[in-house]
């Protein structure tokens, strides 16, 4: 004898509040998550930000953003 279960999941309304990268939303069980990326440029941006000049930074008391070089992927 064989058994065909059918479910169904409805969301009315589902409110992320935040998400990153390397975020997972998976809404009931699967036997394997299929990802999707989507990355959307809201703000219309062309290019990099301008880099802030000394007079800049002593004007407004910020610290420069010093980046950490991190090791190439193995």
């Amino acid at each position: 004898m064989q058994y065909y279960i059918h479910q169904q999941i409805s969301i009315g309304q589902l409110r992320v509040e935040a998400v990153s990268n390397s975020s997972v939303l998976q809404i009931g069980s699967a036997g394997s998550i299929q990802s999707l990326s989507q990355l959307y440029n809201t703000g219309g941006y062309t290019g990099p930000a301008p880099q802030l000049t000394p007079a800049q930074i002593e004007a407004t008391g910020l610290q420069p953003i010093s980046l950490v070089p991190l090791p190439n992927p193995s």
